[in-house]
Protein backbone atom coordinates (compact mmCIF):
# COMPACT_ATOMS: atom_id res chain seq x y z
CA UNK A 1 0.00 0.00 0.00
CA UNK A 2 1.36 3.32 -0.35
CA UNK A 3 3.62 5.41 1.75
CA UNK A 4 1.94 8.59 0.85
CA UNK A 5 -1.67 8.96 -0.15
CA UNK A 6 -1.97 10.23 -3.43
CA UNK A 7 -3.24 13.81 -4.14
CA UNK A 8 -7.32 13.69 -5.03
CA UNK A 9 -7.82 14.85 -8.69
CA UNK A 10 -9.86 18.16 -7.01
CA UNK A 11 -6.01 18.88 -4.72
CA UNK A 12 -4.38 19.09 -7.96
CA UNK A 13 -4.90 22.98 -9.07
CA UNK A 14 -3.01 23.50 -12.00
CA UNK A 15 -3.47 19.79 -13.42
CA UNK A 16 -6.81 19.80 -15.06
CA UNK A 17 -5.61 19.21 -18.93
CA UNK A 18 -3.97 16.05 -17.76
CA UNK A 19 -7.25 14.97 -15.89
CA UNK A 20 -8.59 15.60 -19.24
CA UNK A 21 -6.80 14.10 -21.45
CA UNK A 22 -6.69 10.75 -19.27
CA UNK A 23 -10.51 10.92 -19.33
CA UNK A 24 -10.69 11.55 -23.35
CA UNK A 25 -8.21 8.63 -23.52
CA UNK A 26 -10.07 6.35 -21.48
CA UNK A 27 -7.64 6.04 -18.87
CA UNK A 28 -6.52 6.94 -15.05
CA UNK A 29 -3.65 9.28 -14.07
CA UNK A 30 -1.29 7.46 -12.52
CA UNK A 31 -0.96 7.50 -8.95
CA UNK A 32 2.70 8.31 -9.42
CA UNK A 33 1.47 11.78 -10.86
CA UNK A 34 -0.93 12.06 -8.05
CA UNK A 35 1.91 11.20 -5.72
CA UNK A 36 4.74 14.12 -7.06
CA UNK A 37 1.88 16.36 -7.93
CA UNK A 38 2.10 17.43 -3.62
CA UNK A 39 5.29 19.08 -5.05
CA UNK A 40 4.25 20.70 -8.01
CA UNK A 41 7.49 22.05 -9.01
CA UNK A 42 8.81 18.79 -9.34
CA UNK A 43 6.04 17.26 -11.24
CA UNK A 44 5.88 20.00 -13.57
CA UNK A 45 9.70 19.53 -14.06
CA UNK A 46 9.29 15.61 -14.33
CA UNK A 47 6.92 15.75 -16.85
CA UNK A 48 8.76 18.15 -19.41
CA UNK A 49 11.68 16.00 -19.13
CA UNK A 50 9.70 12.96 -19.88
CA UNK A 51 8.46 15.20 -23.07
CA UNK A 52 11.27 15.77 -24.08
CA UNK A 53 13.53 11.99 -23.49
CA UNK A 54 9.96 9.83 -24.48
CA UNK A 55 8.76 12.09 -27.13
CA UNK A 56 9.31 11.91 -30.74
CA UNK A 57 12.97 11.84 -31.09
CA UNK A 58 16.19 9.78 -32.82
CA UNK A 59 15.33 6.40 -31.81
CA UNK A 60 11.92 4.46 -32.34
CA UNK A 61 9.05 4.48 -29.71
CA UNK A 62 9.14 0.58 -29.64
CA UNK A 63 12.96 0.63 -28.74
CA UNK A 64 12.39 3.26 -25.96
CA UNK A 65 10.26 1.57 -24.41
CA UNK A 66 11.79 -1.64 -24.46
CA UNK A 67 14.67 0.19 -22.78
CA UNK A 68 12.49 1.29 -20.06
CA UNK A 69 11.31 -2.18 -19.31
CA UNK A 70 14.45 -4.02 -19.56
CA UNK A 71 15.66 -1.02 -16.79
CA UNK A 72 12.73 -1.10 -14.69
CA UNK A 73 12.95 -4.77 -14.64
CA UNK A 74 16.64 -4.94 -13.89
CA UNK A 75 16.28 -2.34 -11.03
CA UNK A 76 13.41 -4.34 -9.78
CA UNK A 77 10.58 -1.91 -9.88
CA UNK A 78 7.61 -3.64 -10.42
CA UNK A 79 5.40 -0.36 -10.99
CA UNK A 80 7.39 1.06 -13.66
CA UNK A 81 7.80 -2.80 -15.14
CA UNK A 82 3.85 -3.64 -15.50
CA UNK A 83 3.22 0.39 -16.78
CA UNK A 84 6.01 -0.07 -19.84
CA UNK A 85 4.39 -3.37 -20.41
CA UNK A 86 0.44 -1.72 -20.60
CA UNK A 87 2.18 1.25 -23.06
CA UNK A 88 3.73 -1.59 -25.37
CA UNK A 89 0.42 -3.09 -25.37
CA UNK A 90 -1.16 0.60 -26.84
CA UNK A 91 1.44 1.06 -28.81
CA UNK A 92 0.49 -2.02 -30.70
CA UNK A 93 3.82 -4.07 -29.92
CA UNK A 94 2.73 -8.01 -31.09
CA UNK A 95 2.52 -10.01 -27.93
CA UNK A 96 4.47 -12.45 -28.97
CA UNK A 97 7.85 -9.75 -29.16
CA UNK A 98 6.82 -8.71 -25.45
CA UNK A 99 6.91 -12.39 -24.54
CA UNK A 100 10.70 -12.90 -26.29
CA UNK A 101 11.56 -9.46 -24.75
CA UNK A 102 12.98 -11.26 -21.87
CA UNK A 103 15.00 -13.28 -23.83
CA UNK A 104 16.36 -10.98 -26.31
CA UNK A 105 19.96 -11.49 -26.46
CA UNK A 106 18.96 -14.87 -28.56
CA UNK A 107 15.17 -14.32 -29.73
CA UNK A 108 15.39 -14.01 -33.81
CA UNK A 109 12.88 -11.25 -33.05
CA UNK A 110 15.52 -8.49 -31.94
CA UNK A 111 18.11 -7.63 -34.66
CA UNK A 112 21.70 -6.74 -33.30
CA UNK A 113 20.88 -3.38 -32.50
CA UNK A 114 18.10 -4.00 -30.28
CA UNK A 115 20.08 -6.12 -28.53
CA UNK A 116 23.02 -3.69 -27.84
CA UNK A 117 20.71 -1.16 -26.57
CA UNK A 118 18.72 -3.54 -23.84
CA UNK A 119 22.14 -5.32 -23.08
CA UNK A 120 22.87 -1.27 -22.05
CA UNK A 121 19.84 -1.03 -20.31
CA UNK A 122 20.11 -3.92 -18.18
CA UNK A 123 23.69 -2.99 -17.02
CA UNK A 124 23.19 0.88 -16.53
CA UNK A 125 20.09 -0.03 -14.58
CA UNK A 126 22.02 -2.30 -11.79
CA UNK A 127 23.82 -0.98 -8.71
CA UNK A 128 26.67 -0.95 -9.37
CA UNK A 129 26.32 0.04 -13.11
CA UNK A 130 27.50 -2.94 -15.15
CA UNK A 131 27.93 -1.77 -18.35
CA UNK A 132 31.14 -2.61 -19.78
CA UNK A 133 32.80 -0.64 -22.15
CA UNK A 134 33.09 -3.68 -24.80
CA UNK A 135 28.82 -2.87 -24.27
CA UNK A 136 29.48 0.83 -25.09
CA UNK A 137 31.19 -0.16 -28.41
CA UNK A 138 28.73 -2.45 -29.46
CA UNK A 139 26.23 0.56 -29.12
CA UNK A 140 28.46 2.39 -31.38
CA UNK A 141 28.30 0.17 -34.46
CA UNK A 142 24.39 0.50 -34.72
CA UNK A 143 23.41 4.45 -33.20
CA UNK A 144 24.93 7.74 -33.64
CA UNK A 145 26.23 9.47 -30.82
CA UNK A 146 22.72 11.49 -30.45
CA UNK A 147 20.90 8.14 -30.67
CA UNK A 148 23.18 6.95 -27.30
CA UNK A 149 21.99 10.37 -25.51
CA UNK A 150 18.43 9.52 -26.29
CA UNK A 151 18.76 5.69 -24.82
CA UNK A 152 20.76 6.54 -22.00
CA UNK A 153 18.23 9.14 -20.87
CA UNK A 154 15.85 7.04 -20.86
CA UNK A 155 17.29 4.66 -18.92
CA UNK A 156 18.12 7.63 -16.60
CA UNK A 157 14.86 9.12 -16.66
CA UNK A 158 13.27 5.74 -15.42
CA UNK A 159 16.66 5.39 -12.59
CA UNK A 160 14.27 8.42 -11.31
CA UNK A 161 11.03 6.98 -11.74
CA UNK A 162 11.83 3.52 -10.02
CA UNK A 163 13.27 5.06 -7.42
CA UNK A 164 10.72 7.22 -7.03
CA UNK A 165 7.55 4.74 -6.99
CA UNK A 166 9.44 1.48 -5.19
CA UNK A 167 10.32 3.93 -2.28
CA UNK A 168 6.95 4.99 -2.05
CA UNK A 169 5.45 1.79 -2.65
CA UNK A 170 3.08 3.34 -5.16
CA UNK A 171 -0.04 1.86 -5.68
CA UNK A 172 -0.38 0.07 -9.37
CA UNK A 173 -3.72 1.18 -11.25
CA UNK A 174 -6.15 -1.81 -12.69
CA UNK A 175 -5.22 -1.55 -16.23
CA UNK A 176 -1.16 -1.58 -15.34
CA UNK A 177 -1.91 -4.71 -13.12
CA UNK A 178 -3.16 -6.34 -15.84
CA UNK A 179 -0.78 -6.12 -18.50
CA UNK A 180 1.78 -7.01 -15.45
CA UNK A 181 -0.35 -10.39 -15.06
CA UNK A 182 -0.45 -11.32 -18.66
CA UNK A 183 2.69 -10.26 -19.68
CA UNK A 184 5.33 -10.32 -17.04
CA UNK A 185 4.39 -12.62 -14.29
CA UNK A 186 5.85 -15.30 -15.89
CA UNK A 187 9.15 -12.92 -15.95
CA UNK A 188 9.04 -12.86 -12.22
CA UNK A 189 6.64 -9.59 -12.01
CA UNK A 190 4.71 -9.36 -9.15
CA UNK A 191 2.42 -6.42 -7.78
CA UNK A 192 4.88 -6.72 -4.14
CA UNK A 193 4.34 -3.17 -2.97
CA UNK A 194 2.68 -1.90 -4.82
CA UNK A 195 -1.02 -3.44 -4.27
CA UNK A 196 -3.70 -1.65 -3.38
CA UNK A 197 -4.39 -0.80 0.19
CA UNK A 198 -6.95 -3.41 1.83
CA UNK A 199 -10.36 -2.37 3.10
CA UNK A 200 -9.79 -2.12 6.97
CA UNK A 201 -13.04 -3.26 7.36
Amino acid sequence: MPRIEPLKPEEMVGFEEQFERAEKDGRAVPNFVRTIARRPEIAKAHSALRTAVIGPGTVSAELKNFVAQVASASAGCNYCWAHNADFAEKMGVPDEKEAALWAYETSPLFDDAERAALCIAQGAAQVPNAVTDQDFDELKKHFSDEQIVEIVSVIALFGFLNRFNDTMATELETQPVKAGEKHLAAHGWHVGNHAAARDPR
